[in-house]
């Protein structure tokens, strides 16, 4: 049985989470504020938000019912701190969670891109290992995680989507001109410029 779909807070949070696992793990499990200042990053984030930290409270504590982070007071015994436990409830390897992080923090991306991006979380050999990651996470019986996008116009790769909020909101690409039109659209453009040159010309003789 699929698991319920995430709002796109919850997924932001358990993204960072999970990335600052493996970027930061010194400072993991984060605290609420460092948790809010990632969420938050104006680079490597897609799209970029701006959560309060009252926000990310409310979120934790949904995604704490559902068993997806875990709460801890780390070894100072002071602050609480929060873990993903993301892995485990959707029974992932570590190598498809890192994918879905990249995914959910960075939005849809190439295989290659995707390699690139997971650096600091996963070594990839190459993009046909992220291809075959994707597509396990593709064809789940339990429910698709993943999906391959319809390849934009002028693209050498395909881009993949995460599906852990839902179907995906993609945004049609319109199709470039042909040359034809192109060189169409370029003369009869030259032609009006002309005309109305003429046109000025003739009216300050």
């Amino acid at each position: 049985m699929p698991l319920p779909a995430l709002t796109p807070n919850e997924a932001r949070v358990l993204g960072v989470l999970i990335e600052k696992s493996k970027t930061t793990p010194d400072a993991y499990p984060l605290t609420v504020n460092s948790l809010t200042a990632g969420c938050n990053q104006k680079t490597s984030r897609d799209p970029v938000m701006n959560l309060s930290e009252a926000e990310v409270r409310a979120t934790l504590e949904e995604l704490r019912g559902r068993t997806l982070i875990m709460e801890s007071y780390g070894a100072s015994g002071r602050v609480l701190r929060y873990a993903h436990n993301f892995g485990k409830v959707y029974g992932l390897p570590g190598a498809a969670v890192d994918l879905l992080a990249v995914l959910i923090l960075r939005g849809p991306q190439t295989a290659s891109e995707l390699r690139a991006n997971c650096e600091r979380l996963h070594h990839f050999a190459d993009a046909s290992a992220v291809e075959g990651y994707l597509d396990e996470l593709a064809s789940r019986e339990s429910g698709a995680l993943t999906l391959k996008l319809p390849r934009q116009p002028g693209a050498r790769e395909q881009r993949w989507a995460h599906l852990v909020c839902g179907e995906p909101v993609v945004m049609p690409v319109a199709a470039p001109l042909a040359t034809s039109d192109q060189e169409e659209r370029v003369a009869r453009l030259e032609q009006e410029v002309a005309e109305l040159r003429a046109l000025l010309e003739s009216l300050t003789s």
